[in-house]
């Protein structure tokens, strides 16, 4: 495949191909790039990759080489005769024109042989959570997540307890994954050209030596300590026993007067459980 941003905009051009804002469509051009993100992912002929996305095929078609097999998901048939172009050599690529949300990946699994799933994937940000609320909800046994995102909604899934980036999303992810910034990619090795630069996020599947007793439970409350942001769990939190809160506060030296941008993931958790310990006390 050539790289060049002349050579896919001839492809593009030869299918009449225009770009659609509500996909959020911007695919990467840089062969380097690409490579780097390959190779820090750690993709090797064990691994299964799910790609989410692939656009003209740039990343596609560079996993190829390095994965076992590869399957993607794109939502945009228009997308069809581009990709049949770019990946004709490519043997161990299937690609499935469907909604990766309403689809049944399980199902598409169960044909492959593999040692590692891996999901790796250039994704607009608005579908980059719903995407990994389904891995996790599907039970898909995805073993590691690498995706290219806007730098600002990458540095918000990173983010740490005090940060303005941190929320009750961050609360979410870190419950489930190790999180970190695998490169800065900039926006000149995107076609179109976006407005902000990218970095490259890697999920990878935690072994959570604290559980919540009722994950139900946990996130209700991290999502209500976060109700409104400038507010001290005091004022977010009044309709839970506040007094079994303060106790968990006490030992990580805060009190209702914290904001619950500045509570870890062990505090919400060890909280969660506590309060989920009451109300079955109470039954």
């Amino acid at each position: 495949m050539n790289y060049s941003p002349t050579k896919m905009k001839e492809l593009l051009e030869k299918y009449g191909f225009n770009f659609k804002k509500n996909f959020g469509q911007n695919f990467i051009i840089d062969e380097n790039v690409i490579t780097n993100i390959i190779r820090k992912a750690d993709v090797d002929k064990n691994t299964l990759v799910l790609e989410i996305g692939p656009g003209a095929g740039s990343l596609t078609y560079k996993l190829s080489e390095y994965a076992k097999d590869v399957v993607c998901y794109e939502i945009d048939k228009k997308l069809q005769p581009i990709l049949e172009e770019t990946l004709t050599s490519c043997a161990n690529v299937e690609v499935i024109y469907q909604d990766f949300l309403k689809s049944n990946v399980m199902d598409i699994l169960k044909k492959y042989d593999y040692n590692k799933l891996y999901v790796v994937a250039n994704l607009p940000y608005y579908i980059t959570t719903p995407i990994i609320v389904k891995l996790i909800e599907d039970h898909i046994p995805v073993e590691k997540i690498v995706v290219m995102v806007q730098k600002e909604v990458g540095n918000r899934f990173k983010a740490t307890p005090g940060s303005k980036e941190y929320g009750s999303l961050t609360v979410f992810l870190d419950y489930y994954f190790d999180i970190k910034k695998i490169i800065d990619v900039s926006k000149n090795v995107f076609l179109p050209k976006p407005n902000v630069d990218s970095i490259v996020v890697q999920f990878t599947k935690k072994e959570q030596p604290l559980k919540a007793k009722s994950e139900k439970h946990f996130f209700q409350l991290v999502r209500d300590s976060f109700k409104q942001k400038r507010k001290t769990l005091r004022n977010n939190l009044k309709q839970y026993n506040l007094n079994i809160i303060e106790n968990v506060l006490k030992q990580y030296g805060h009190d209702l007067t914290v904001r619950a941008e500045n509570i870890s993931l062990e505090e919400f958790i060890r909280i969660s459980n506590a309060l989920t310990e009451e109300n079955h006390d109470s039954d």
